[in-house]
């Protein structure tokens, strides 16, 4: 099962970095509760999807460093390209921590911080 979550979080990050949001949301269940610490809490997938719709308003740049399984937990550490209000790229360090339940991502606290240059 660990695999299995690990290699459904990486089907779910092409989908996104390819900017097919409802192919990402559709690894997800109705039920997903994000929480950014410190941020907001999303709960529900029409939630997410409306996030997703402010927020990305083109494909995000990022990379994973580390993909770490064990039951139903996936952690993934990596960095995150956004543009803020004028246009500019900001990076940030995050640190994603997935539950997942029946084969898909039910619940994420991550962990987002703005990267040292």
């Amino acid at each position: 099962m660990t695999e299995n979550n690990k290699a459904i979080l990486e089907k779910a990050n092409v989908a996104f970095a390819k900017g097919d949001f409802e192919g990402f949301l559709s690894y997800c269940t109705e039920d997903t509760k994000w929480t950014y610490v410190g941020d907001r809490i999303l709960d529900g997938k029409e939630a997410v999807r409306r996030y997703i719709a402010e927020t990305y308003t083109e494909p995000s740049k990022f990379t994973v460093d580390n993909l770490i399984a064990e039951g139903d937990f996936v952690t993934l550490l990596g960095d995150i390209m956004l543009k803020d209000e004028d246009g500019e790229e900001t990076r940030y360090s995050v640190c994603d921590v997935w539950r997942f339940r029946d084969g898909k991502m039910a619940e994420l606290k991550a962990f987002v911080i703005k990267a040292l240059m």
